[in-house]
C-alpha cells in the first residue's frame, strides 16, 4: 500500500487542555459503557441458562428427591401419626422386649457385636428421630419402615436360626411386614397426591420464571439498542470534535498503517470504503491517497489504528486482560458505522 501526501498543513482548533479534557470525558463515557456491557452480558447469559434447561426439560430447576414430602404437605403429619400407631402395636407385643432399646453390649457381654452389626437401630431411637424438629429427622413414612425392618434384620443377623431372640424378631417382623401391607395404600396415596402438588407447583413457578425472562430479554435488547445509539453518538462526538489533520500527521498516519496485521489492515480498508463508494478494497494491491479523505475517515483511521498497535503489543508482551478486550471491542464499533459494512478479502 502506498500512502500518498501534500495536504496543506492547518492550525489546531483547540488549544492541547481543552483537548486532554475532552479525551478525558470520552474515557470516561467508554468505561461506563464498559460496565453496562457486563451487566448485559449477565442478564443474556441468564437468559440463555434459563432457555437451555428448558430446552432439556428441567425447566430451569433441578429435580428433588422422590417419595419425600414437604414442609407443606397436609397429608403427612396424620400419615406419620397412623404409622404411630402401628408401631405401637408391634412395640406392645410380648416379645418386642429385646428390640425397645439399643443393645447393651457390655452387659450383655457382646464384644464382637458392632464388628457384625455396622447399623446398629433400635425402637427408642426411631421414636426419637420421629419426634425431632430438626433437619435430622424423617422426611417419609418408608424411612422409618425400612428401620423397623433394619431391627429385625440385625437381630437375625446376630443370632443364629435356633435362637430365641432371631425367633422373636422374625416372628414381630412378619407381623409388622401384615401390618404394612395394609397401611401402603395410604402411603402412595399421599405420595401420588404431594407428586400431583408438586407438579403443579413446578408448572406455576416456571410460568412465573419464564415471564421474568421474557421481560428480562425485553429490557436487556432495548438497553443494547441504547449502547448501540450511544456508540454512534460517541463515534459522531469525537469526529465532529478533533481538529484538521496536518500533512505531517496524515504522512506517519499513512505508514503506520503498513503495520497493521492483515486482519487489522482489512479492518482499516473497510473505513475508507465506507465514505468512498468507490474505493477498491480488493485489489493486490492498494493505493491510499490520504490527501483525499475526508476529516471523519482521518480521525477514524486514526483511533482504529492506534487501538490496533497497542492491543498488538499488549498480546505480544502477554498483558491483554479482559477489560482492555472489551474497551477495545467498543471502540472498534466507535469506527464502523451500522449501516454500512464492506468485507475486505484475505
Amino acid at each position: 500500500m502506498t500512502p500518498a501526501n501534500g495536504a496543506p498543513a492547518r492550525a489546531a482548533e483547540a488549544g492541547p487542555h481543552e483537548v486532554e479534557s475532552e479525551a478525558d470525558a470520552f474515557r470516561r463515557q467508554v468505561d461506563d459503557l464498559v460496565s453496562k456491557t457486563d451487566v448485559l452480558e449477565r442478564r443474556v447469559k441468564e437468559v440463555a441458562d434459563f432457555y437451555d434447561g428448558k430446552k432439556h426439560g428441567s425447566g430451569g430447576r433441578k429435580g428433588g428427591g422422590g417419595g419425600r414430602y414437604g414442609a407443606s404437605s397436609r397429608g403427612m403429619p396424620d400419615l406419620m401419626r397412623q404409622f404411630g400407631v402401628l408401631l405401637k402395636e408391634i412395640t406392645s407385643h410380648k416379645d418386642a422386649w429385646p428390640f425397645l432399646e439399643p443393645v447393651d453390649v457390655v452387659t450383655l457381654q457382646l464384644p464382637d457385636y458392632h464388628n457384625i452389626i455396622t447399623q446398629p437401630m433400635d425402637f427408642s431411637t426411631i421414636q426419637k428421630k420421629m419426634e425431632r424438629k430438626d433437619g435430622t429427622c424423617y422426611t417419609n413414612v418408608r424411612e422409618i419402615c425400612s428401620d423397623v425392618r433394619l431391627i429385625f434384620a440385625n437381630a437375625m443377623k446376630y443370632n443364629d436360626d435356633q435362637n430365641v431372640i432371631h425367633l422373636m424378631a422374625k416372628s414381630l417382623l412378619e407381623k409388622f411386614e401384615e401390618k404394612w401391607l395394609h397401611f401402603l395404600p395410604k402411603v402412595e396415596s399421599e405420595e401420588k397426591r404431594q407428586k400431583e402438588e408438586e407438579s403443579k407447583g413446578v408448572a406455576a413457578t416456571n410460568t412465573s420464571r419464564e415471564v421474568a425472562i421474557v421481560k428480562l430479554a425485553k429490557d436487556t435488547d432495548d438497553e443494547l439498542n441504547q449502547i448501540n445509539r450511544k456508540l454512534e453518538e460517541l463515534r459522531k462526538m469525537v469526529v465532529h470534535r478533533c481538529r484538521k489533520m496536518t500533512t505531517d500527521e496524515k504522512r506517519k498516519l499513512g505508514a503506520v498503517i503498513c503495520h497493521l496485521s492483515p486482519d487489522d489492515l482489512s479492518k482499516a480498508l473497510e473505513i475508507v470504503a465506507q465514505d468512498n463508494p468507490s474505493f477498491q478494497t480488493k485489489a493486490e494491491e492498494v493505493d491510499l491517497d490520504m490527501d483525499a479523505q475526508s476529516e471523519t475517515t482521518l480521525w477514524r483511521l486514526k483511533f482504529f489504528v492506534r487501538e490496533a498497535l497497542e492491543r498488538q503489543a499488549n498480546v505480544a508482551s502477554g498483558k491483554m486482560d479482559e477489560n482492555a478486550k472489551r474497551k477495545r471491542e467498543i471502540c472498534n464499533a466507535l469506527a464502523k458505522t451500522t449501516s454500512r459494512r464492506i468485507k475486505k478479502q484475505p
